[in-house]
């Protein structure tokens, strides 16, 4: 079983002399042209001077000109794919020796992808049938529903009743506002609908109502409540005809027929499409099982974080800063840890089999998610494109794009069986 230690590598660095030597008096050189000391003209100060008085500053410059380079030309020499950002350690760097450090980081995964194509799958393409297509048209029918006032009389089940409604205890605010109640609805709370049954407009009801402890508002879950409730109007909710002129209401359809048609594509999408993405994750998963390789984890870090941003943008909104929160990192790196792994080596094995199978994302194809995201935000599409190019969305996009296209590819050569 590969571990992620199998990434870690390590290097010991010598600089020679010669260029440590070359390098402080560039830097010496440098800040003698910068640095102004009393009774001298900028870059006149004796250069033993600028030495003794800035030995920690020459000394910090020298290093992060040569350390960085050092450490490029030595994995260079190896052909490492370094990933991260190497530890440095065991630093020597004594006047008139070389400097000598030590170098530890991680490496890219170097491995060797097994067989990809007729991967045994469940799948079966999905079936409409009629109560799918009706149920879809009732709600269709629902949002085009009117409401109609009915002449004042004592309240029946499954009216639509228009309510003055005010608390009058139990809350620390209360509530006085008009609400809309349908009687004897499954969301509808059993204390109103029995106040309200039988009771003619006008007629002030008072009720206890306890809340459930999971109820979805929070100021109200789990309270016992004393409302006043007043019927004002008293309304029937009328659907309209299930036929032609309803269909044309809707947009570009002549008939009755044509919309249903077209509502059962569009539940056979959905329904492929949930089907298609089950399968795809279960694909992923016989690709994660298949191939044992380590990661470096550097990627595990990266992947856990973006995780944990992706779920605070979910909840708090989308520019959510990490930082500023009081997160525990250690616990949640233990519970993320095997979702981060999963993930991270199925992108390493679609992008294995993208640069196999040479898909990549077209510009026509990057072009029209910039259209779309402009249309979604309502700017012009050069402005949108300008936004994403900047804070590196683009790349991202085109990624995405590419990622997508290789899982399709990958369930295409599928072998599928129900």
């Amino acid at each position: 079983m590969s571990t992620v230690a199998d990434c870690k590598r390590s290097v010991e660095v010598e600089i020679p002399l010669e260029d440590v030597e070359r390098a402080r008096e560039r830097v010496t050189s440098s800040m003698r042209q910068r640095v102004r000391l009393p009774g001298f003209r900028p870059g006149k100060a004796p250069v033993s001077m600028i030495q003794s008085r800035f030995e920690g500053d020459i000394r910090h410059e020298v290093l992060e000109m040569l350390l960085p380079q050092a450490f490029r030309s030595r994995v260079e020499k190896d052909d490492l794919k370094v990933v991260g950002t190497p530890d440095i350690s065991d630093l020597q760097f004594e006047p008139g020796k070389p400097i000598r450090f030590k170098a530890d980081f991680e490496v890219a995964p170097e491995f060797e992808i097994a067989e990809y194509r007729d991967l045994p799958v469940q799948y079966e393409e999905p079936v409409v049938t009629d109560e799918e297509i009706a149920k879809r048209l009732d709600s269709m029918r629902e949002n085009k529903a009117e409401y109609v006032n009915l002449d004042p009389r004592p309240v029946e089940d499954k009216d639509f009743v228009m309510v003055e409604l005010k608390s009058l205890s139990g809350l620390a605010e209360p509530i006085e506002q008009d609400v809309q109640i349908e009687v004897g609805a499954s969301e509808t709370l059993a204390p109103f609908n029995e106040a309200l049954i039988g009771a003619s407009p006008g007629e002030a009801k008072e009720v206890d109502v306890t809340y459930p402890a999971d109820y979805g508002q929070e100021r109200l879950a789990g309270r016992t409540v004393r409302f006043r409730l007043t019927p004002k109007i008293i309304r029937r909710k009328e659907l309209p005809a299930l036929d032609d002129e309803f269909a044309r209401d809707l947009g570009d359809y002549q008939t009755l027929d044509e919309l249903k048609d077209v509502v059962k594509r569009t539940i056979f999408q959905e329904k492929q499409y949930a089907a298609q993405q089950q399968a795809k994750e279960a694909l992923i998963d016989r690709l994660v099982e298949a191939n044992d390789f380590p990661i470096p984890e550097t990627y595990v870090d990266r992947q856990i974080e973006n995780q944990v941003r992706i779920q605070l943008r979910d909840l708090v909104g989308p520019n959510a800063d990490l930082s500023s929160l009081k997160l525990d990192w250690a616990k949640i790196k233990e519970t993320q840890r095997e979702k981060a792994i999963r993930n991270v080596k199925a992108s390493l094995l679609l992008e294995k089999i993208s640069d196999r199978e040479s898909i990549h994302a077209t510009k026509e194809e990057v072009d029209r998610e910039v259209q779309r995201l402009a249309r979604q935000e309502r700017e012009a599409v050069p402005v949108t494109r300008a936004r994403l190019e900047k804070d590196g969305t683009l790349g991202r996009i085109a990624s995405h794009i590419q990622t997508e296209k290789t899982l399709q590819f990958v369930f295409d050569q599928a072998q599928k069986h129900a």
